[in-house]
């Protein structure tokens, strides 16, 4: 991880979890019309439909936003590599299970892709266990090729942009959220996000963790194998340069969100998805409202760090 720069990191707000409860229960009932919140064990997410390194999702529960995508757009900078176990350290919390929304690196894939990190990081002689996917275009019918990271490749890197929690990979207890047909006009994740932001409007609140689309399909995009030769200046540029899909259930989504950012120059949601059925990549929104059935477990995290935070910025290509 050369030539980055140095880290800023700041408190997060952490409400008990049965305050978070309530306030979500309430919250998601504008956009669901069954809503359960509830605190639980987190199930053990080595199993079905999940299959992770870890376990759990508690243990010193944190997040990062690295680099970003102004290294994405206008104009690529593909020098923008990092290495999870490095994150891992930067994040104060070597070994790390991690996971999130990030880009593949291309350097190594040989191509532009979609990532969904899903990585034990290394620690202590025990070398690291990357249970990662990655989603590309198939250059052969122009769909959706999703493959299991390890199966190509032994290391643990991301390239330009990643939204990323990060934790003990511990059991414990976590916010489960079960919600169906939806009823409002955003996303399970937006929803999340809007309701933190109007129940503390002056605190930074974050959540991580992992949800199961069990019914209906969903909107997604994956990114084009060769990056843009033209200057992407707009979100209809980025829009009309990204490859469009509808995909179905079961989908297993891993999900970073801020309810504000406290000055960061954060992406506050960012959510990709892989499946067992060869479908993945950066998850919008469910486009059967009225069948969708939801199932996630999210914590709140009790720090952000910002790695490599770009100098110049913009707001474009952040949906």
């Amino acid at each position: 991880m050369a030539d980055i720069r140095p880290t800023e990191k700041a408190e997060l707000h952490v409400p008990d979890l049965e305050e978070l409860r309530a306030v979500l229960q309430a919250g998601l009932k504008e956009n669901f019309a069954e809503v359960q919140v509830s605190v639980v064990e987190c199930p053990d997410l080595t199993k079905e439909p999940f299959y992770f390194p870890v376990k759990g999702l508690c243990g010193s529960p944190r997040i990062t936003d690295v680099g970003g995508v102004p290294y994405l757009v206008p104009l690529v900078k593909k020098h923008k590599e990092y290495d999870m176990n490095a994150v891992s350290k930067e994040l104060e919390l070597p070994g790390a299970f991690i996971l999130g929304a990030a880009a593949a690196p291309s350097r190594i894939v040989g191509m532009n892709a979609e990532l969904m990190p899903l990585v034990l990081t290394e620690a202590d002689g025990r070398p690291a266990v990357n249970s990662s996917y990655f989603s590309s275009i198939n250059p052969a019918d122009g769909q959706c090729l999703q493959e299991k990271y390890c199966d190509k490749f032994s290391d643990c890197n991301f390239g330009l942009l990643g939204n990323l929690y990060a934790c003990e990979g511990r059991s414990g207890k976590v916010i489960e959220v079960r919600v169906k047909k939806r009823t409002g006009g955003v996303s399970l994740v937006t929803a999340l996000r809007k309701t933190l932001e109007g129940a503390y409007p002056d605190q930074s609140l974050a959540l991580g963790g992992t949800f199961v689309i069990q019914k209906g399909k969903a909107k997604i995009h994956i990114m084009p194998r060769e990056f843009s030769v033209c200057p992407l200046n707009s979100n209809d540029d980025v829009n009309n340069w990204l490859k469009h899909f509808e995909v179905s259930a079961p989908l297993i989504c891993q999900s970073v969100l801020v309810s504000r950012d406290p000055g960061l120059d954060l992406r506050v949601e960012h959510t990709h998805c892989f499946s067992h059925h060869g479908e993945g990549g950066h998850y919008y929104i469910d486009t059967t409202p009225d069948s969708v059935e939801y199932l996630g477990y999210f914590l709140p995290a009790e720090l952000i760090y910002r790695i490599d935070r770009p100098k110049e910025t913009h707001g474009v290509g952040r949906d």
